[in-house]
């Protein structure tokens, strides 16, 4: 009745309201003294929570770049369920000056490998430019951060590696928040990254033919057409040539991606276009914008080199500051005649897709009255795409989790094969378990394979950290998608998922559990030492075996109330610091890990059975369980007792019934059942001469 109620309240547990999510930890004298003179910190913006970052060497500048906490932008949760927090700062032209840590709650890294490698991996962003695909290798203590010209690969950290994922995740997701409201970066794209220019392809075309491909944008408003924009302004009415001739060209613009060769030789002449090449940085765009009619794109007022006000260029949500190169450059005569045409820039590292459509906003602007004319702007708009011909698109990054499900595409093929094989065993045990030495061999080379491969190697050691986990997530409003960043251990997640269903818990208990494994395997070592397995008291064993119900409800209870406590009550696993660091660790936790592996040794499975709070909550997924799989004979327990006897777990009631919650799996109760050279009632009836029959009283489970 006791694990009932338990369930129900794990229920309502994932089902609390959500509370508001981790706020930034920092204020601005904080971050100043992260930034020494002649830098200087300036107060939050009021539209982002980001600190500008200026220099008394250069007080007229403005910002040079831009500081910021990740969890303000991006509280992505951790493997622990709570977000990670970083102080990051960007220069004017999105580099990393600085990734530091603040705050993290990663398993792994307290009390276990430590915050230094971690503070290491952090260093590699450093210079590196958020423009550049950034993604994470599954090793640390390389070379540091590999750079090609497609990606940045940085060391990871090993036995962290979800964590390292999540932490990267992080990084570029709150650094692109900021570069695109502060520093012009693109908004977000769902074609992968930008294109590029193919500079070996050119085609010898004229005006007309670049205008009918689409290679030079083009619109054109009648003076009615212009009139309509202002139908509902109180300068509807005011343009006279309206009434004369409607259909008279008001404005006509034309623009064109420069940068491409066949466009901009054919815009700008082969000269014009090599020294266009010369001036433009390394990522630069250029366009050129021409107009014709009533209204010209600037004026004798403009200044050459400034942004020209009429224009504005943008690409999703996101504007583009526009300058004029001041560059005169000859033009061919097969051009239509124009009133004014400039060749503009973007920034050099804008973030701009070439390859992809732009929108040209050109503002329109009518005065009523004349000493304090009252204006009345409106838009025209032109979408261009060029021609995808001229660029190449690589294809888009496959997002983090899914590169960390490829990186373990060994490990996942692998373990999937073992839990193939172990899910047929389970399924039609008589072949294996009939011959005890084959059943044996079998166990302890499965055991074998999870401590040092599932454990040890693959990291896919399931703990009530991720039990927590998803309670503190699911309270923060964040969802669970931090777990798709450890593929490894979502395998094992559902595999034991499925087991609830058919076995009951003791598959992930008695066979796929690596400290699980450890326990036998000290449990077999002590054997060999010739110390004599002892039992608890019935008392004792029940008592304590309730206690850990106890142990998981406090647990569940704190990380949905108390997040901070959890933090620490989570020790009570050794899971940690024998399996995910392998006894690499303070003093303290490998005293303890061992002590639980000594009374292993003495107490078989000690810990499994009557401390572990993750055991506790297998057992009430077991209670999932559809099917008695376990073969019983009217006769087990009345009278015979072998099997009780021999069941190192207590799993077998005196009335001969299977006890699902306490039961491992191990499969010994299988083997005698099919041994008629140890399956008591069989012998006896050999011995009369008489046929037992394989189907007799079903034994039920104990109330």
């Amino acid at each position: 009745m006791m694990d009932k109620l338990l369930a129900v309240c794990i229920v309502c547990w994932l089902a609390l309201a959500a509370v508001p999510a981790a706020a930034g930890d920092l204020a601005r004298e904080d971050v100043a003294a992260h930034f020494p003179p002649p830098l200087q910190v300036g107060e939050q913006l009021h539209d982002l929570p980001a600190w500008p970052i200026t220099s008394e060497l250069r007080p007229d500048d403005g910002p040079i770049g831009y500081a910021f906490e990740s969890i303000d932008l991006a509280p992505i949760p951790g493997f622990e369920g709570t977000p990670i927090n970083l102080l990051i700062a960007l220069d004017g032209a999105g580099n990393f000056l600085d990734v530091a840590l603040l705050r993290q709650h990663e398993p792994v890294f307290l009390g276990g490998l430590g915050e230094d490698p971690l503070k290491a991996f952090l260093k590699q962003y450093q210079g590196l430019s958020l423009s550049s695909p950034i993604s994470v290798g599954s090793k640390y203590g390389g070379t540091g951060a590999a750079r090609d010209e497609r990606r940045v690969v940085l060391d990871g950290v090993t036995k962290a590696t979800a964590s390292i994922r999540i932490i990267n995740q992080t990084v570029l997701t709150s650094a692109l928040a900021v570069a695109r409201a502060r520093l012009g970066f693109a908004g977000e794209s769902h074609d992968g990254p930008p294109a590029t220019v193919r500079e070996d392809v050119f085609e010898r075309l004229g005006f007309d033919e670049l205008l009918a491909q689409g290679a030079i944008g083009h619109l054109r408003l009648t003076n009615a057409e212009v009139e309509a924009l202002y139908a509902d302004s109180p300068v509807a009415g005011d343009d006279p040539l309206v009434r004369a001739d409607p259909d008279g060209r008001f404005l006509e613009l034309w623009v064109a991606y420069l940068n491409v060769p066949s466009i901009g030789r054919t815009l700008l002449g082969d000269d014009g276009f090599a020294r266009l090449q010369d001036r433009l940085d390394p990522g630069q765009h250029a366009y050129w914008i021409a107009t014709a009619g009533r209204e010209a794109l600037v004026d004798d007022d403009f200044v050459r080199g400034t942004n020209p006000q009429k224009l504005t260029l943008s690409q999703g949500n996101t504007p583009f500051e526009l300058r004029d190169l001041d560059m005169d450059l000859p033009r061919p005569a097969d051009q239509p005649a124009f009133n004014s045409q400039l060749n503009v820039a973007l920034p050099p590292i804008s973030g701009l897709d070439p390859g992809g459509e732009i929108r040209i906003d050109y503002a329109l602007l009518r005065k009523k009255g004349f000493i304090l004319p009252e204006l009345v702007f409106r838009q025209a708009a032109l979408a261009y795409h060029p021609p995808a011909r001229w660029f190449d698109r690589p294809p888009p990054p496959p997002p983090e989790w899914l590169q960390a499900w490829q990186a373990r595409r060994t490990e996942l093929m692998t373990i999937g094969a073992a839990l193939l094989l172990l899910f047929t065993v389970l399924a039609r045990p008589r072949w294996i378990v009939e011959d005890a030495r084959r059943l044996k061999v079998f166990r302890w080379a499965f055991l074998a394979f999870t401590l040092g491969y599932v454990g040890w190697y693959a990291q896919g050691q399931l703990s009530i950290v991720q039990v927590t986990g998803a309670i503190k997530s699911l309270n923060a409003g964040a969802g669970l998608g931090s777990f798709l960043y450890d593929p490894v251990s979502l395998l094992m997640m559902a595999a034991t998922l499925v087991t609830f269903l058919i076995w009951g818990r003791g598959t992930f208990c008695g066979w796929l559990c690596p400290f699980g494994a450890l326990q036998e395997f000290s449990a077999l070592i002590v054997r060999k030492l010739g110390i004599r397995p002892r039992r608890l008291p019935a008392g004792v064993a029940r008592a304590l075996s309730r206690g850990r119900y106890l142990l998981l409800a406090a647990l569940l209870a704190a990380a949905a109330f108390a997040p901070g406590i959890a933090e620490r009550l989570v020790e009570v696993e050794p899971f940690k610091t024998s399996i995910t660091v392998a006894f690499d660790r303070s003093w303290p936790f490998v005293a303890y890990a061992v002590l639980l592996l000594l009374l292993a040794g003495v107490y078989y499975k000690f810990f499994c059975r009557y401390l572990c709070p993750l055991g506790a909550f297998m057992a009430i997924g077991g209670k999932l369980r559809l099917l008695a799989w376990l073969p019983r004979r009217s006769e087990c327990g009345r009278p015979c007792q072998r099997c009780r006897h021999d069941c190192a777990y207590d799993a077998i009631h005196v009335s001969g019934a299977i006890d699902y919650d306490e039961c491992f799996q191990c499969l010994d109760c299988v083997g005698i059942y099919h041994d008629a050279e140890r399956c008591a009632p069989v012998m006896l009836y050999r011995r009369k001469g008489r046929q037992l029959q394989p189907a007799g009283r079903t034994v039920a489970d104990p109330a």
